[in-house]
């Protein structure tokens, strides 16, 4: 790891301390800006000291935190041990192993550290999203875990947040018919087995437990990681898959589709602009603006 990387792991995650106040993915952009503005080169946080901070015009206070950050190197290699013992590891945005689709879709407000447990190379692959509710009917269960299926037989890496559900009846079937699949827990990483052909990964750290707002921020990385999105059920105006969905759309992260079941929640995203799909055969040819597929 360099040492523009290991800033990176200071910078942006608690490593452990619930009272350390890490950058926000806004302030780690604000703050690279301006080094670049400033000419550093070489190692440039090294170079970060309270005059040049405050010769760069930055708060005191932030400045203060900036400092205290970085001045955290034998935390920093502790965690990274425990980490490491657990078969998890940090992929910063500097690294070329970086989901790339994370890195355009959202830009520098993508997570500026991943720890994974996985193969990080499925990250690169083709990627079919599957998101839905937790509660499924019959028929929505079966159509999450066609696609779970399909994604296997066609060589797709299924997305997902491997929550109970659509996420893992999708997960199921794709790992029983030899396919791979990326997973965003909402909750600690650490509490995750290692399994073959998924990988794990979490923005910030690995011991982070569930919050909603962790929650919602990952249903955004799934739906960027994928390069279409399937939504086996919603309920409109309720919950993480309606509320993933809709922002989908909104930015453009992936290009969406719904099972049409005739359901309010279908409905309401194919007015929005999703594709409905009645029927799903192939996910390669899925195209957007279909009605459906015969």
């Amino acid at each position: 790891m360099t040492a523009a990387e290991e800033g990176v792991l200071l910078l942006c995650c608690a490593l452990g301390d619930p009272h350390a106040q890490p950058l926000t993915a806004a302030q780690f952009r604000d703050l690279g800006r301006l080094i670049r503005s400033r000419g550093l080169s070489g190692d440039p946080l090294s170079q970060l000291t309270a005059a040049r901070l405050r010769a760069f015009g930055v708060a005191p206070t932030l400045a203060d935190q900036i400092l205290r950050l970085l001045d955290r190197q034998a935390r920093l290699s502790a965690y990274l041990r425990t980490a490491a013992d657990r078969g998890i590891y940090p992929l910063t945005r500097l690294n070329a192993a970086y989901p790339a689709r994370l890195r355009a879709k959202a830009g520098f407000l993508s997570p500026p550290v991943l720890f994974c447990r996985g193969d990080s190379a499925l990250f690169a692959k083709p990627s079919i999203a599957v998101v839905g509710s937790r509660r499924l009917r019959p028929e929505n269960a079966a159509f999450a875990r066609q696609a779970g299926t399909l994604a296997a037989q066609e060589g797709f890496t299924l997305v997902s947040g491997g929550a109970v559900g659509a996420d893992q009846e999708a997960q199921s079937a794709c790992l029983a018919h030899g396919g791979n699949a990326v997973i965003f827990p909402a909750d600690a990483l650490s509490s995750h087995p290692a399994l073959e052909h998924v990988l794990y990964c979490s923005a910030g750290g690995y011991e982070y437990g569930f919050s909603t707002r962790r929650a919602l921020a990952r249903n955004g990385f799934i739906h960027m990681q994928g390069d279409r999105t399937l939504v086996a059920q919603c309920t409109p105006e309720m919950g993480g898959s309606w509320a993933g969905s809709v922002e989908n759309l909104r930015h453009g992260y992936s290009e969406l589709f719904v099972f049409d079941d005739g359901s309010p929640g279908a409905r309401a995203l194919m007015a929005r602009g999703a594709t409905g799909v009645s029927r799903l055969e192939s996910i390669n040819a899925l195209s957007p603006g279909q009605l459906r597929l015969l």
